[in-house]
């Protein structure tokens, strides 16, 4: 989890510096902190309406979803299950 965490920090210092590069500011010390901090909150913002958005969409599809699995599996004739157990009374040696 350190690792992906790591990972995460170090792709998002990335695509600040590219942000930031992008921009054509020249920031340093205070005011660059400062732009990291304000470019990270914003993302954060999108990350979440994104997420909202995606989830609001998945719960309209749902529905059709399950209906359309529900005549998929009814439509079909479910194999017959046959036991592979022997008989009753027939595992015991006759004498």
């Amino acid at each position: 989890m350190r690792e992906r965490e790591k990972a995460y920090r170090e792709r998002v210092k990335v695509e600040v510096d590219a942000a930031l590069r992008d921009s054509g500011l020249r920031l340093e010390g205070e005011r660059r902190a400062l732009f990291e901090q304000r470019y990270l909150q914003e993302r954060r913002r999108i990350e979440h309406s994104l997420r909202q958005e995606i989830e609001s969409k998945r719960q309209q599809e749902l529905p059709a979803l399950q209906e359309r699995l529900k005549k998929e599996f009814q439509e079909k004739p479910s194999p017959e299950i046959r036991s592979t157990t022997a008989p009753v009374g027939s595992s015991s040696p006759k004498k």
